[in-house]
């Protein structure tokens, strides 16, 4: 290979110096004015061209050298008839030259100022070359020829306004010598396939795929020729062109020149003749890529639709619609072995062209995804990763069109699109749901457009088959979750019956959805449920009596079974988290029995489910915050759960732990704003407690370790009788104050003790605190008084 390359930049090279030889002696000739010899060594030079030995590339290198030459020879002709030369002799003296292929360039080159001279019609110069270079049958020879013919007219066609405009149908005539060259240039290009061995297909078709511009440049030609109006391109030139196009039968050549036809000629004229050109699809060769062809049809259609709301008359005039659908069916049935790929972009491009054509035709875009649906149906799961990419811009769509998901929902075949993606690309298009809910703030008020919703993004609210659990990226999936729990959130309706459903309809869905999202998607349904009870608070009863109505009491009943999922699920200290949320929400309502309830429920997963010490430290701090602030429970209620929350709290495992537990139990018997919540001896016996588990923690760290270790807690246990003391509470008196400070004081001044920087910072603060009140003056001033402050020695 590397030899034939080597041998090609030989022959370039002596190519180059054998034109650049001649090339001199014509300019001396021109500057003689030597018209013989400049004719002789033109033509020497321009037999340079007829090589074989050069590939496309190269051959247009040596081209273009002499192309920079024949515009000189040119200008020479022209002075040489301002000079008397009579521009018919001179077009006959040119035909001597020895040689068909330098015969006929420099035929072109005087044909040209043959034309300006106006000596004769330029249509029959035209017609006269065009049938001439017939003579040259050798491809890129050939190619390169009627290029130059195209090159030097383009600018002499006998068009309307033109200085060469003649008589009456000059128009035709320029059409028609622009057609003629392009049919033959079209057959020379795809000849060249056919030329050398099967081995070196793919060098060719690489070769013809560089010379394609020379073909596609005449199509330019004709769009740019201001008396092609619409009924001449419509009855003479695509007519022309699509049976070329057809009957080459050659695939590079179908698909370079229905693209060309589609970016060069007038979006208006596409319109106008749609049953022309698109009745040329089905009658490609089956290999050709028709799917981005059309496409590409469509997304010019798409765009012109969208430029400007004038033109869309014409759209429904020449029902722009149902001719590209028949025409993709048939596209479709004409290419059996068509990749599911070109489908789904074909429907893709066609949902697009309605969306921007036709955006209030719903029925128009579900007929669409409907027939993309019967195309699809038999081929199951799509795995092929450029057609889900495919499927996933199809439903996006009406997305991005509407940016409303209820506009979506009304399409009945948007959900069957979706069962024929596979389970990754049913979570991407589910993500891509949520996203424009969130996007666009979309309002999903009613529990058969939820039910619609949920069955669309079911890929990421139950586990698939297939997949385990572990395979899943885990943050990926906590992203996927939490996106599902923010519309969970979103999910609202201010009538409380509707809500209802909504809540009962969404908990339907995420109960399915295995133990690993239960965590993520049953907090927001919680408390969505919760807002409504809010909203129907004092309530209680329908006065009407009507069972179906929606009470707190119904609402309670859903959330205490649907919390008892995650018990199951290994997500206990979540449930009781939910659990105290009810209760307290309960409590506002003054329904006891329920709250009760969930107490009950959470002390249940407190004693048998939660066995880790420090979860067990937040779980009775949270217990005891919610009981302190019910005021719903009876006597005998409250003290049962009292009871158990100081009962829990004297079992934690560390002694520090144990004691500030207790003490935060002290605040279940004193309320305020609650009289008949205020028991001091109850407090005083709590905070008793404390300082008992206090003095024991010390023995130990003393027997353990031979230093009693930090007084902290003794200084947290003070905080609380001065906060008690201040409150009123008559057990807590100055003397038993007093006792703790002077017990901190020994203990800190102690050789056992461990310095602690924290507990000296605390206690001298408390000290300041007492300091401060007595200077406040007023009955708090009073009571402070008694007690004697000491300083840290």
């Amino acid at each position: 290979m590397l030899d034939g390359t080597e041998d090609e930049e030989k022959f370039l090279a002596a190519g180059i110096a054998g034109l650049q030889q001649n090339s001199f002696y014509m300019h001396r000739a021109l500057d003689s004015n030597n018209l013989r010899d400049a004719l002789k060594y033109s033509a020497q030079m321009l037999s340079e061209l007829r090589t074989s030995k050069l590939s496309p590339h190269k051959y247009y290198e040596l081209y273009m050298r002499a192309f920079d030459q024949l515009r000189k020879l040119e200008m020479f002709f022209e002075e040489e008839t301002r000079r008397g030369c009579s521009i018919i002799d001179l077009y006959e003296l040119v035909q001597h030259a020895g040689n068909i292929l330098p015969r006929l360039y420099l035929l072109c080159t005087v044909g040209s100022v043959y034309i300006k001279s106006k000596e004769a019609p330029a249509k029959d110069v035209l017609k006269d070359l065009v049938e001439m270079c017939r003579g040259i049958q050798h491809p890129v020879r050939g190619l390169f020829l009627r290029s130059y013919l195209s090159q030097v007219s383009r600018d002499k066609l006998p068009d309307i306004g033109s200085e060469y405009e003649g008589d009456a149908d000059t128009v035709a005539d320029a059409v028609e010598f622009v057609l003629q060259n392009f049919t033959e240039m079209n057959k020379l290009w795809v000849r060249m396939q056919h030329q050398g061995p099967a081995r070196e297909k793919e060098k060719r078709e690489k070769e013809r795929s560089e010379l394609r511009d020379l073909v596609g440049k005449n199509l330019h030609v004709l769009s740019q020729i201001e008396g092609v109006d619409l009924d001449m391109y419509k009855d003479v030139v695509l007519p022309r062109v699509l049976e070329q196009v057809v009957n080459c039968k050659d695939e590079l050549a179908q698909f370079y020149l229905m693209d060309c036809i589609i970016q060069v000629f007038p979006d208006e004229y596409h319109l106008q003749t749609l049953d022309v050109l698109l009745g040329a699809y089905p009658q490609l060769q089956t290999s050709v890529d028709i799917k981005t062809v059309l496409s590409q049809l469509m997304e010019r259609l798409s765009n012109y639709a969208a430029s400007s709301a004038e033109v869309l008359p014409e759209f429904l005039q020449v029902e722009a619609f149902s001719k590209l659908s028949n025409a993709i069916g048939k596209v479709i049935e004409a290419q059996p072995d068509m990749p599911t790929v070109g489908v789904v972009t074909l429907y893709s491009s066609l949902l697009t062209f309605t969306l921007h054509v036709h955006p209030e035709r719903l029925d128009y875009a579900d007929q669409v995804l409907g027939a993309c649906v019967k195309k699809l149906s038999g081929k199951g799961k799509i795995e092929d990763n450029k057609a889900t990419k495919q499927i996933v811009a199809l439903l996006s769509a009406p997305l991005e069109k509407y940016n409303d998901i209820m506009t979506a929902l009304k399409l009945s075949n948007y959900p069957r699109v979706m069962e024929y993606l596979d389970i990754p690309t049913t979570k991407v298009m589910a993500t891509v749901i949520i996203q424009s809910i969130m996007k666009n703030g979309t309002r999903i008020s009613t529990s058969e457009k939820v039910e619609a919703l949920f069955e669309l993004i079911k890929g990421l609210i139950k586990d698939s088959d297939g997949i385990p659990n572990d395979e899943l990226d885990e943050d990926d999936f906590k992203e996927e979750q939490n996106s599902v729990a923010r519309l969970i959130q979103m999910l609202y309706n201010d009538d409380a019956e509707e809500m209802f459903k909504i809540i009962d309809t969404v908990r339907k869905h995420i109960l399915t959805g295995g133990p690993k999202r239960l965590p993520f998607t049953v907090p927001p349904l919680v408390f969505s449920s919760l807002k409504l009870v809010r909203q129907l608070q004092g309530q209680e009863e329908n006065p009407f009596g009507d069972d179906a109505s929606t009470t707190p009491k119904k609402i309670f009943q859903l959330l205490n079974q649907t919390i008892e999922t995650l018990s199951g699920v290994l997500a206990p200290e979540l449930a009781l988290q939910l659990y105290l949320q009810c209760a307290e929400a309960a409590n506002d309502c003054d329904l006891e029995p329920v709250a009760y309830e969930f107490f009950t429920q959470a002390y249940i997963l407190y004693e048998e489910e939660i066995s880790d010490s420090r979860a067990q430290i937040t779980a009775i701090h949270l217990i005891i915050g919610t009981l302190q602030r019910m005021h719903v429970f009876g006597v005998e209620n409250r003290d049962t759960l009292t009871h158990k929350a100081t009962g829990y709290s004297a079992k934690l495992l560390k002694k520090p732990d144990q004691c500030r537990a207790v003490y935060a139990c002290s605040h279940l018997f004193w309320v305020d704003d609650h009289d008949n919540m205020k028991d001091g001896e109850r407090v005083l016996l709590c905070l008793k407690r404390a300082l008992r588990i206090a003095n024991a923690a010390q023995q130990m760290a003393n027997a353990a370790r031979g230093s009693t270790g930090s007084v902290m807690l003794f200084i947290e246990i003070l905080n609380k009788y001065l906060y008690f003391f201040e409150k009123g509470n008559l057990q807590v008196t100055v003397a038993a104050i007093q006792g703790l400070i002077e017990l901190i004081m020994n203990e800190m001044q102690g050789d056992t003790t461990t310095p602690d920087p924290a507990a000296d910072a605390f206690l001298a603060s408390t000290m300041r605190y007492i300091e401060f009140q007595k200077q406040k003056g007023g009955a708090v001033g009073e009571k402070y008084e008694a007690i004697k402050v000491s300083h840290a020695g």
